[in-house]
């Protein structure tokens, strides 16, 4: 009788239409969720690979109801699962400090950061029984610079009784879809050697919660690094479920070449519910769960949505909530193989106060001294670290006949948190600071292979340690999986940009030093003060250039630099003989030449790992041929240059002795390519808009991709076409009102005479929730399988699927994707990419980039805005057609993905740009140098290919250090066809004493 009629049928009314709306939702999961575990989980969801009898393979299957992972799941058990063996709980706290976001860094950290490691030093010292993880070394290491020596001690203690784990040990918890192995490793050297310096500790289990899905390149890494076990949270929901039902959740993850057992496998723990946080941690009930978060006990800021609060735990209470909680613990071990559970407790930036520290520690001890000293409930619940979790996983496996878990194979992209919400718009978001990122990468690896060589040398090294270290933190604060994502506020972007853009400046003065320094002969004339060397200034006469290559092999390529008159010429130094060059146009406008600039490509040839120097003077007489252009507008001019109409009645054409280029008679748009051979394949270059929903659906932002239609083409009107032709170079530049779009030929033998360069220079900030597509429009017969890199790494092989929505087929490009031919002997179109972004496939012959992205609203994860702060972005590219010239062995029946040797020696061309310096105020009557002409930096060795992967000696200052570190070796490693690189060597432990010197076993 507690409703009166009216109040009870208005009630009934209701509850039928939630019950309605339920089984609609259901439905529609339903559907959604059989057709990505049925037609996808096989490739589109990792490439799940059966690697051993104990490996499983993701085969089709139906789920008679998948809900999504936000409202959880029922478990059913019996309640004598656990009479002969108890269930061992570790509650993990811990807490989530994202090095930027919604705040940057330095914000974060005075704000929030250092008063939760301030309580956690206080809170843990206080009660030995209270545990602690940490991941994010960046924060770690600023706040130890700010305590005393007293307070340093203490955490030494801490670290040593176990109470405090540092877990993964990067500099930032990195993303593992954009970022490339090198700054991965950077940053997990970084983090390491900071632990090992600091605190004589190294981690061994792995952390990563919050990257928007994950990489096997990283699991390998993390093992490389000396990580034994890993835990990963953000996997398609479905995938969860399946995983959850066949009780996946913890197993060997290996990697795509290991057909067995393998040193390189890392125990891997996937969380099994929606998020991180409290309510989606201790079990499959959320509602229940977040009764356990006692941060959120009435009166304080924050609140259960589910509109049931914590209670504080008391005598009267104890044993109604410790079944409560157990039950949940319960349910959520019934997923997992063994009775040992992991159940993290914390979120984002938690335990800021100590008021959180003790209502959280306090009401928890109370729950398990009533679990643990209740025998009939066959539980012991503690407070604990990932290493006491793994420790007692082991123990038990150990015991056990199966003592091996599970292995799996592959990735998990592309992530999906509920419905039909991909996050692949994070591939592309903010491409301007992609390609940033990627230019102090190659810029440090400039500095760390030209330092080391110059390393002999201590006087005044200590200002370029400083450079290198700050260079390389802010490198590994930007791999955070908020900052190469393009998924921060506005301001906290622009701070990652200046910390980006002010290191490679700083880098490029430990460059031009170190530059310096070698080239001398007589190195005691060297005079840090009358620095020779500047990068990136206009070349007068007379000028030195410096080139660098940093490859381990020799190279044919083509060297670019601004000058101030068309009358220039080039010379080797070394020789003295003339080299071929050419003489452009600067375009300030696309109708509009430059009075007083120009550029000078002349073509070098330079030894591995070597320094070469190149004169370039003013010459009237002498001077390097001029470009010639053919231009569609008319009336276009530019002084001292052969400028003459585009022919439009047959498709414009540049060629060099590798291939020739076919386009459009108006558009200038790639139509066909021409092979030395005489093949000819249909590829054709288009450019076309994504837009979002139009309804009231969620909306594209910066981490959902969730296009309206199909692509529409960007333009119908003609545009500008500029026709360039000369001995380095001929190239087709096609200019829109969105992007000026430009392929270049080389006129250079070797590999990257073979391949076609791709310029796109982009500016969207007119546009209204757009996403601009360039895509390519092949003949390549590859049905619905394509190929894409990821971190760099290796290659995966991924399947379009045409059941799943349009924005879940779109995968991370690191550096590669290619399409190719299924029947053999056949072709591979191959995009070699000097930035990260989103590519698919979506038809057969189809290839596809999202060049960037402008978004007017929020997607609802977290950011509160869009992405409307676009720059003028340039992107490049390598188009590379291959041809298999015989048939593949016998037990090759299917076409393989692997990377062949030309497209490895193109791949580090594009990424191992070439460096030029120039010299400052040389005489003009200057005919010799008083320099090394010419300066190699390593000994090649004969008939192998070595690829120097890292160099960490200049890591530490010349003052504390007079050898190298052991604990971290310059490997180098012998390259072969083969696609997997050996990446990293780390030494997670001390050599034996008997070792003097570094070994060279890689």
């Amino acid at each position: 009788n507690m409703f009166d009629k009216g109040s009870y049928c208005l009630l009934s009314l209701n509850l039928s239409t939630v019950e309605i709306l339920r089984e609609w939702r259901n439905k529609r999961l339903n559907f959604v969720s059989e057709m990505i575990v049925q037609n996808a989980i096989c490739v589109t969801f990792g490439n799940f690979v059966a690697a051993s009898p104990l490996a499983h393979t993701l085969m089709p299957c139906s789920f008679s109801r998948v809900l999504q992972m936000l409202d959880g799941f029922p478990i059913r058990y019996h309640g004598d699962e656990w009479d002969n063996q108890t269930l061992q709980v570790f509650l993990v706290p811990h807490s989530h400090n994202d090095p930027g976001w919604l705040k940057t860094f330095d914000g974060y950290y005075r704000d929030q950061t250092r008063h939760i490691l301030d309580n956690m030093l206080q809170q843990l010292t206080d009660d030995p029984q209270r545990k602690m993880i940490w991941a994010e070394v960046s924060y770690f290491s600023k706040w130890w610079d700010d305590i005393d020596e007293h307070k340093r001690s203490q955490v030494q203690k801490l670290l040593k009784a176990g109470q405090l784990e540092l877990v993964t040990g990067g500099w930032v918890m990195a993303d593992e879809a954009n970022s490339h192995y090198y700054a991965l490793i950077d940053q997990l050297l970084e983090g390491h050697q900071w632990i090992q310096r600091h605190l004589g500790v190294k981690p061994t289990n792995g952390w990563a919660i919050d990257p928007f899905g994950h990489s096997p390149s990283m699991s390998y890494l993390l093992k490389g690094a000396g990580l034994k076990n890993h835990v990963i949270q953000r996997v398609h929901y479905s995938v969860k479920k399946h995983f959850a039902q066949q009780r996946l959740l913890e197993f060997s993850w290996r990697q795509p070449w290991d057909s067995a057992s393998s040193a390189d496998d890392i125990t891997c723990h996937m969380m099994p519910f929606y998020s991180y946080d409290v309510p989606h941690t201790c079990g499959p009930d959320p509602a229940v769960c977040c009764q356990f978060d006692f941060h959120r006990l009435p009166g304080g800021r924050v609140a259960c949505p589910w509109r049931v609060a914590p209670q504080p735990i008391t005598e009267d209470n104890v044993k109604e909530r410790a079944r409560l909680l157990l039950d949940q613990y319960r349910q959520k071990s019934r997923l997992f193989r063994s009775p040992v559970l992991l159940v993290p407790l914390g979120d984002d930036f938690r335990f800021v106060d100590a008021r959180e520290w003790e209502d959280q520690f306090s009401n928890y001890q109370r729950l398990f001294q009533h679990m643990n000293q209740d025998p009939t409930l066959h539980v012991q619940a503690r407070f604990g670290t990932l290493a006491d979790y793994f420790e007692a996983l082991q123990r038990h496996l150990d015991s056990t006949q199966v003592s091996r878990l599970p292995a799996v194979g592959g990735d998990f992209f592309t992530y999906a948190d509920r419905d039909d919400h991909y996050w692949s718009g994070y591939y592309t978001s903010r491409p301007f600071y992609k390609r940033q990122d990627r230019h102090l990468e190659t810029t440090l690896r400039y500095c760390s292979h030209l330092c080391h060589c110059k390393s002999g040398q201590a006087q005044g090294r200590l200002w370029l340690f400083s450079y290198l270290t700050t260079g390389r933190r802010n490198l590994g604060l930007f791999q955070h999986h908020d900052a190469v994502t393009g998924t921060a506020k506005d301001a906290v972007v622009r701070d990652y940009g200046e910390r980006l853009r002010r290191s490679v400046l700083d880098l490029r003065q430990v460059i031009q030093s170190s530059a310096h320094f070698l080239l001398l002969p007589d190195k005691s004339r060297f005079d840090q003060s009358q620095p020779l060397l500047q990068t990136d200034k206009p070349c007068r006469f007379s000028r030195l250039v410096v080139v660098y290559n940093s490859l381990e092999q020799r190279r044919t390529t083509v060297v670019t630099v601004t000058v101030d008159t068309p009358y220039a010429a080039v010379t080797e130094v070394e020789s003295g003989r003339p080299i071929t060059a050419q003489i452009s146009v600067v375009w300030e406008e696309p109708t509009r030449a430059s009075k007083n600039t120009f550029q000078l490509s002349f073509i070098v040839d330079l030894p591995p790992l070597s320094l070469s120097l190149y004169h370039v003077t003013r010459s009237s007489s002498g001077s390097a041929p001029r470009s010639e252009y053919h231009i569609s507008a008319p009336d276009v001019r530019a002084e001292g240059f052969s400028v003459s109409p585009v022919q439009t009645q047959e498709d414009l054409k540049i060629s060099n002795e590798h291939l020739e280029v076919y386009g459009h008679a108006l558009s200038g748009l790639m139509q066909k390519l021409r092979l030395h051979s005489g093949q000819v394949r249909q590829v054709q270059v288009q450019f076309l808009w994504y837009g979002t929903r139009s309804d009231h659906r969620d909306k594209s932002g910066a981490y959902l991709f969730l296009p309206g239609d199909e692509g529409e083409q960007v333009s119908v009107t003609a545009p500008l076409v500029r026709v360039s032709v000369g001995p380095v170079f001929s190239d087709i530049t096609s200019c829109f009102p969105h992007v000026t779009h430009r392929v270049r030929l080389f006129h250079i033998k070797g590999h990257e005479g073979r391949s076609l360069q791709i310029q796109n220079t982009v500016d969207i900030r007119s546009e209204f929730n757009r996403e601009l597509v360039m895509r390519l429009v092949t003949d390549v017969a590859n049905g619905n399988h394509f190929s894409t890199d990821i971190n760099g790494f290796q290659m995966l092989q991924r399947r379009t699927l045409s059941k799943i929505p349009l924005q879940a087929n779109f995968y991370p490009m690191t550096t590669a994707a290619f399409i190719q031919d299924q029947d053999r002997p056949g072709t591979r179109l191959t995009l070699l990419s000097a930035q990260s972004q989103a590519v698919a496939a979506l038809k057969p012959g189809f290839l596809e980039l999202v060049l960037d992205r402008r978004l007017q609203q929020d997607d609802n994860r977290g950011l509160g805005q869009g992405v409307t702060d676009n720059k003028r972005t340039e992107s490049l590219y390598h188009l590379l057609l291959e041809v298999q010239t015989r048939n593949p062995p016998v037990t090759l029946s299917k076409p393989d993905h692997n990377t062949s040797l030309t497209l490895i020696k193109r791949t580090e061309s594009l990424y191992h740009l070439l460096l030029e310096v120039q010299t400052r105020n040389p005489p003009v009557t200057l005919s010799k140098p008083d320099h090394n002409t010419s300066l190699t930096l390593i000994k090649r060795t004969e008939k192998s290919l070595y690829h120097l992967l890292l160099e960490v000696q200049t890591r530490n200052p010349p003052v504390t250090r007079s050898k190298p570190d052991h604990n971290t070796s310059l490997t180098l490693n012998k390259r072969t066809e083969s696609l997997y690189h050996l990446l990293l060597e780390v030494r997670t432990r001390n050599p034996p004493v008997t070792r003097s010197k570094p070994d060279h076993n890689t």
